[in-house]
C-alpha cells in the first residue's frame, strides 16, 4: 500500500498547494452547510441558529488544519487577494487558488445534498425553490433578507469581512502576540463565530466569495435554477465582490494601525529593577 501511495504523490508544488485549497474549503462547507441543512430540513427541532454559527466556525477550524501546512490555508479568494496585496502571496497562483477554492466549495455542496437529498425532498416536498416558506437554496448559499437593500447587504458584507481580515492579520503577526501554531486555526473558528454571532442575520455572513458562489453555481446545476441569481434583487454577486472589498479595507485598516508601527526588532525588554 505504501508503494502505490508512494507512485500517486505530486512534487508540483502549485498543484499541491491547490489540492489542499480545494479539500481545506471542502471541509469548510461540508461541516457549515451541513449544519444548515440539518437546522432547515427539522425546522429547527435539530438544531438552531447557533447550531450553524458552530458548524462554520469548527468547518473553518479544520478546514485549516487540513491545508495550512501545504497551501497556508487561505480558504478564501478575498484572503488569497489580500495577500498578494501585501506581497505575501504570489498573483500567478492567484486564479489558481481562487478556482481550487471554489472548486473545493462545489463539491461540498454536491455532498451535503446527497447526504440530505432525502430530507430536503421531504421538506420541501418535491419543490426546489429559492424563496418561499420551503425554500431550500439557502441551505448552499446565502440570500438576504427581505428587509436588506442591496448598499445594506454591499455595506453588511464588506464590514464583516474586513472584521474577519483584522482578526485574521493580527492571528499572524508575531510581532504583535505570539501565538502558538496549533491554536492558530481554533482562533481563526472563533473569529468566524463571533462574526456569525454579531452580524449573521443580515444576509448570514458570506464573507468569503468561493463559499457562496461554489454552492450557488452547483444548487443552479441541481435544480433550483435560475433564480438562485435572480433572487434578491439579482443578490448573487454582492457576496462576491463585497468581501473582496471587505478584505482590502480590512486589512489596509490593520497595516496602517497596527503592523506597519512595528519596530524593525524588538526592544530589550526594561529590567523590572531598573
Amino acid at each position: 500500500m505504501e508503494r502505490l501511495l508512494k507512485k500517486c504523490q505530486i512534487r508540483n508544488q502549485l498543484i499541491r498547494e491547490c489540492m489542499a485549497e480545494c479539500l481545506g474549503v471542502y471541509v469548510l462547507i461540508l461541516f457549515g452547510c451541513g449544519s444548515v441543512a440539518q437546522v432547515v430540513t427539522t425546522e429547527d427541532k435539530k438544531g438552531q441558529y447557533l447550531s450553524i454559527n458552530l458548524g462554520f466556525a469548527l468547518g473553518v477550524t479544520f478546514g485549516v488544519f487540513v491545508s495550512r501546512g501545504v497551501s497556508g490555508a487561505h480558504l478564501n479568494p478575498a484572503v488569497s487577494l489580500s495577500l498578494c496585496v501585501l506581497g505575501r502571496h504570489s498573483w500567478v497562483k492567484l486564479p489558481f487558488y481562487i478556482f481550487f477554492q471554489v472548486l473545493g466549495a462545489f463539491l461540498a455542496a454536491a455532498t451535503v445534498a446527497l447526504q440530505y437529498y432525502d430530507a430536503i425532498q421531504a421538506y420541501s416536498g418535491g419543490d426546489l425553490t429559492v424563496t418561499g416558506p420551503t425554500a431550500t437554496a439557502g441551505i448552499f448559499s446565502t440570500y438576504p433578507a427581505d428587509y436588506l437593500s442591496v448598499w445594506g447587504g454591499i455595506v453588511d458584507q464588506v464590514i464583516g469581512t474586513a472584521a474577519l481580515l483584522l482578526c485574521v492579520l493580527a492571528l499572524g503577526d508575531h510581532r504583535n502576540s505570539s501565538i502558538p501554531h496549533y491554536l492558530q486555526p481554533v482562533l481563526v473558528g472563533a473569529a468566524v463565530l463571533v462574526i456569525g454571532i454579531s452580524m449573521g442575520s443580515n444576509s448570514g455572513y458570506a464573507l468569503n466569495p468561493a463559499r457562496d458562489f461554489g454552492p450557488r453555481l452547483f444548487t443552479y446545476i441541481a435544480g433550483w435554477g435560475a433564480d438562485v441569481f435572480k433572487a434578491g434583487s439579482s443578490w448573487w454577486w454582492v457576496p462576491i465582490v463585497a468581501p473582496c472589498v471587505g478584505a482590502l479595507l480590512g486589512t489596509l485598516i490593520y497595516e496602517l494601525m497596527v503592523e506597519v508601527h512595528h519596530p524593525s526588532e524588538f526592544p530589550s525588554p526594561s529590567s523590572p529593577c531598573a
